[in-house]
């Protein structure tokens, strides 16, 4: 079974914008480089003020879905995040600076509903990455599935909806979910798949508004009577990884 990346994906700060990237070098036991590198503490969080915590404890998409809306472009050297925002236009701030993390809440409030959690500090969790799993954690998804949720829907669906790392084509749908136990080998490096992704309302958010959209729930339950897209992966052995790069499963 083989297919091709098609799209290499980033989130520097988490629910906070995406990035795509032509390659990346990934590393044993870390996450997708620069991937979740810092989030959002909310200010009813219970989690460490730095490392990795529970994604209960940070600003995130299922309960602000206006932050669906929004781009990064993180300025590696310099360790400075450039987001953008259909609604309120441009910032660039360093995660690292109290200060600018202030001035970009304030930015972000036209998003944030009065009656949920409001964000109190940014964290940082490295390259290990604040990753929805308890291990440093890799996504993998496929163009086939993303196209057959599209058409449940009878509409075509943006793939950033899912906030993947590693998008692949050329296989069946749902392949992906027969890797669960499996080794899979992406460029020069090897992935060992552990769990199927459960989903959450950020799917529902279009990631050019903001705004919620697609019952993408409903389609994946109705269809196949689960909410999972995408799996879970932890690099095993490190290698680089670029677009049009093979996707095979190992024996």
């Amino acid at each position: 079974m083989q297919g091709a990346v098609r799209h290499l994906w980033r989130h520097p700060i988490k629910s906070h914008g995406r990035e795509a990237v032509e390659r990346a070098e990934l590393a044993v036991d870390r996450a997708f480089p620069w991937d979740r590198f810092w989030a959002v503490q909310h200010d009813n969080a219970t989690g460490p003020d730095a490392g990795w915590s529970s994604y209960q404890n940070f600003m995130i998409g299922t309960r602000t879905p206006g932050l669906a809306g929004l781009w990064a472009r993180l300025d590696e050297d310099r360790a400075i995040v450039h987001l953008r925002h259909a609604r309120l236009g441009e910032f660039t701030l360093n995660p690292e600076d109290e200060g600018e993390a202030r001035q970009f809440f304030a930015w972000l409030a036209p998003l944030l509903p009065e009656n949920r959690a409001q964000p109190r500090r940014i964290v940082r969790a490295g390259s290990r990455g604040m990753t929805d799993t308890d291990y440093a954690s890799v996504s993998i998804m496929n163009l086939s599935s993303h196209r057959a949720v599209s058409q449940k829907l009878g509409r075509d669906l943006e793939h950033q909806r899912w906030r993947g790392n590693i998008w692949f084509d050329g296989m069946g749908p749902w392949e992906e979910f027969d890797w669960i136990g499996r080794h899979v080998r992406i460029g020069g490096a090897v992935l060992a798949v552990r769990d199927r992704i459960e989903r959450c309302l950020h799917t529902a958010a279009n990631p050019q508004t903001g705004q919620r959209d697609a019952d993408t729930l409903g389609a994946l339950e109705t269809g196949w009577g689960h909410r999972d897209f995408g799996v879970y992966a932890q690099v095993v052995e490190a290698g680089p990884v670029a677009l049009g790069d093979r996707v095979e499963v190992l024996p």
